[in-house]
C-alpha cells in the first residue's frame, strides 16, 4: 500500500499569515516603489500624461486576465491540494501541462493587445495612448510565463519566489522607467531649445513641443516596466531550474500514480475558466472607468462646454479645455487618487492568494475547525487593514495627496482628485475585501460564484458610471460611486455564500464590530490631530504627524477592544515570541 508522505519541510514552514507576512514584505516594496514611480510621473507629466498612462493600463488588466485565465489560481488550489493528499507526481504533472497553456495565451494576448490598441485609442477619444500600450504590450507575455512559476510556488506555500520576482519587477519598473523618460523629455526640450523643432514637428512654443514629447515619454516610462516583466521572469526560471520546489526522490517515489496529461489539463481548465472569467470581469471595470468616463465626459464637452467650467472653474487649465483633452485631464486625476489606493488592495490580494492554500488544505481535510480559524483569519486580517485605510483617506484626503504631490505644476489635479479620494476612500474598504472572499469561495470548491458575483457588480458599475459621470455637477466623482456599488455588492452577497456552504458562521464581533470601532476611533484622531497641528506647523509636517497619531491610536485601539486574537499572533514569524510577550502585558 503506497504511504501517504507528509509535506515536505518547505512547504509546511510557511502558514497562512507567514506567507502572508512574506507577500506583504514584498508587496510593500513593490508597491512604494510603484507609487513612486507613479507620483513622480504625475509631478513630471501632469493631468494628461497620468491620463495617458492610466489609459493603457486600463487596456491591459483584462487581456493580461484573459492570457493566465485564472490559471495561476487554478494551479495553486490544485498544487495545494495534491500536497494536502500527498499527490506530488500530480503536483509535477500540473506544472508541466501548465507551460504550453500560457506560452500559447500569452502569445495570443500580446498580439491581441498591439492590434486592438488602434481600435481602443479611437474609443476613448485619445490617440496619443497608442505609444504608452505598444510599450506595455510585451508585459502580457511574460506576466504569463511568470504566473507559471508564480501559482506553483504559492500552492506549494513558498511565497519567497514570487516575493523576489516582485521586486524585480519593481526595481526596473522604478529605476529604469522613470530614467527613460527623463532623458526623453530632456532630448525633446534641448531639440526644441536648440531647432524649434521636436521629432521634425516645429512648436511655436514650449507647452506646444511638451505635447509632442508626453505621449513618447509615457511610452518610455513603461518601457521600464516591460523590462522588469522580463527579469522578473528571468530569475523564475532559473530559481526553479537550480533550487527545484522541495519535493524529493522519496516523495515522488511514494506517490500514488498521478492523473493522466488529458485529464490534469481538464480539472485545471474547469477550475482556471470560472475563475479567469471573473478576474477578467473585475479587470473590465478598469476599461469601464476608462472607456465610461473619458467618453461620457466628452460627451459633455461637445454638447455643454460651459458645464464643467462652472464645476471646476480656474482649476481647469486653459490649455487644456481648448485643446479639447479636458476628457483625458479629469481621468488623469481621478489617478491620482486610485495610486493612493493600490497599496491597500494588494495587500489584501497578497492575503488572498496567500489564505488559498491553506484554506484549500482545511477544506479537503474536512477539518472544521481549521476551517473556521482560517476564514476568519482571513476576514480579520484583511478588515483589520482594509477599514482604517478607507476611512484615513476619506478624511486626510486633500491633505494626504498635497503631501505626495508636491509640485505646484500639480495644485489643480490635487485639489479635483481630493474630492475623488475622499468617496473613493470609503469604497476601497469593500474593493480590498472583495478580493480575499473571492479567493476563499474558490478555495472551497465554489469558483461559480465569484464569477457570478462580479457579473451582477459589474453590470450595476456600468449603469452607476454612466448615468452619474454624464451629469455635468458630478462629472469624474460618479466613478469611485459606481466602484463603492460594485464592490459592496460583492462583499456582503460573497460573505452571505462563503458562511452558506461552508456552514461556517464566522464570530463578526471580532471580524468586523472590533476593527470598526478602532478605525472609527482612528478616522476621529486623524482627522482631529492634523487641524490641531495645522495651526502650529505647516500642512506637509501637520499630514505626517497626523498619520503617526492616527496609526498610534488605531494600534492601541486594537489591543484595548481585542481585535487581534493570540492564534493571529501565533501564525506570525517569531509568532510565539510576540505571544509570549503580549501576554506577559495582559493583552491575551
Amino acid at each position: 500500500m503506497l504511504r501517504k508522505k507528509s509535506i515536505p519541510k518547505e512547504i509546511k514552514s510557511q502558514s497562512f499569515l507567514q506567507g502572508a507576512f512574506i507577500l506583504a514584505a514584498s508587496m510593500i516594496i513593490v508597491k512604494t516603489f510603484g507609487m513612486v514611480y507613479k507620483i513622480i510621473l504625475a509631478n513630471m507629466f501632469g493631468g494628461v500624461g497620468t491620463g495617458l498612462f492610466n489609459a493603457a493600463y486600463a487596456l491591459y488588466n483584462p487581456l493580461f486576465m484573459l492570457a493566465t485565465a485564472g490559471f495561476p489560481i487554478a494551479i495553486s488550489r490544485m498544487v495545494s491540494e495534491s500536497v494536502a493528499n500527498g499527490r506530488y507526481k500530480d503536483v509535477k504533472k500540473i506544472h508541466r501541462v501548465s507551460v504550453p497553456i500560457f506560452i500559447v495565451t500569452g502569445c495570443v494576448c500580446f498580439l491581441l493587445m498591439i492590434g486592438g490598441s488602434f481600435i481602443y485609442v479611437n474609443l476613448i477619444k485619445t490617440p496619443n495612448a497608442i505609444f504608452a500600450i505598444l510599450a506595455l504590450a510585451p508585459t502580457v507575455l511574460f506576466g504569463c510565463l511568470m504566473s507559471i512559476y508564480r501559482g506553483y510556488f504559492e500552492g506549494m506555500r513558498n511565497m519567497v519566489p514570487t516575493a523576489i520576482s516582485e521586486i524585480i519587477e519593481a526595481t526596473f519598473k522604478l529605476f529604469v522607467g522613470l530614467t527613460m523618460a527623463y532623458l526623453t523629455i530632456k532630448f525633446g526640450t534641448n531639440q526644441y531649445e536648440t531647432t524649434g523643432y521636436v521629432l521634425g514637428m516645429k512648436c511655436s512654443s514650449l507647452e506646444q513641443a511638451t505635447d509632442y514629447i508626453m505621449p513618447i515619454a509615457v511610452g518610455a516610462a513603461i518601457t521600464g516596466i516591460s523590462l522588469g516583466g522580463i527579469m522578473g521572469f528571468v530569475f523564475l526560471y532559473i530559481r526553479y531550474r537550480k533550487n527545484g520546489d522541495g519535493i524529493t526522490q522519496e516523495d515522488l517515489a511514494n506517490s500514488p500514480r498521478p492523473r493522466s496529461d488529458r485529464e490534469t489539463i481538464k480539472i485545471l481548465v474547469r477550475t482556471a475558466i470560472p475563475v479567469g472569467i471573473g478576474a477578467i470581469l473585475l479587470s473590465i471595470t478598469d476599461v469601464i472607468d476608462t472607456s465610461i468616463v473619458q467618453s461620457r465626459i466628452y460627451d459633455i464637452m461637445q454638447t455643454n462646454p460651459e458645464a464643467l467650467l462652472n464645476v471646476y472653474g480656474t482649476l481647469l487649465p486653459d490649455s487644456v479645455y481648448y485643446a479639447g483633452t479636458t476628457h483625458t485631464y479629469l481621468f488623469g486625476c481621478y489617478g491620482y487618487s486610485s495610486t493612493l489606493t493600490m497599496l491597500i488592495t494588494a495587500l489584501t490580494q497578497v492575503f488572498g492568494s496567500s489564505a488559498l492554500p491553506s484554506v484549500t488544505a482545511a477544506w479537503a481535510s474536512k477539518d472544521k475547525a481549521k476551517l473556521k480559524q482560517s476564514l476568519e483569519a482571513v476576514l480579520r486580517i484583511t478588515l483589520v487593514v482594509t477599514i482604517p485605510s478607507g476611512i484615513g483617506l476619506s478624511v486626510l484626503s486633500e491633505p494626504i495627496l498635497g503631501l505626495i504631490y508636491s509640485s505646484p505644476n500639480v495644485s489643480n489635479e490635487v485639489e479635483i482628485a481630493s474630492k475623488v479620494l475622499t468617496t473613493m476612500g470609503i469604497a476601497i474598504i469593500f474593493v480590498g475585501t472583495a478580493t480575499p472572499i473571492c479567493s476563499m469561495l474558490q478555495a472551497v470548491g465554489r469558483v461559480d460564484l465569484p464569477v457570478k458575483l462580479m457579473a451582477i457588480g459589474v453590470a450595476v458599475k456600468i449603469i452607476t458610471n454612466y448615468v452619474l459621470v454624464g451629469i455635468p455637477e458630478i462629472n469624474i466623482q460618479g466613478a469611485p460611486i459606481g466602484t463603492f456599488v460594485c464592490y459592496l455588492f460583492i462583499s456582503v452577497v460573497g460573505v452571505f455564500f462563503l458562511c452558506r456552504h461552508t456552514k461556517i458562521v464566522p464570530n463578526f464581533m471580532s471580524i468586523l464590530v472590533k476593527p470598526l470601532l478602532a478605525s472609527l476611533v482612528c478616522g476621529v484622531g486623524a482627522f482631529v490631530s492634523y487641524h490641531l497641528f495645522d495651526y502650529f506647523m505647516s500642512g506637509k509636517i501637520a499630514t505626517i504627524f497626523a498619520v503617526i497619531v492616527a496609526i498610534i491610536v488605531y494600534i492601541f485601539c486594537l489591543f484595548i477592544f481585542k481585535a487581534i486574537q493570540k492564534e493571529d499572533v501565533l501564525q506570525m514569524p517569531k509568532g510565539k515570541k510576540i505571544a509570549r510577550f503580549l501576554e506577559r502585558k495582559g493583552v491575551f
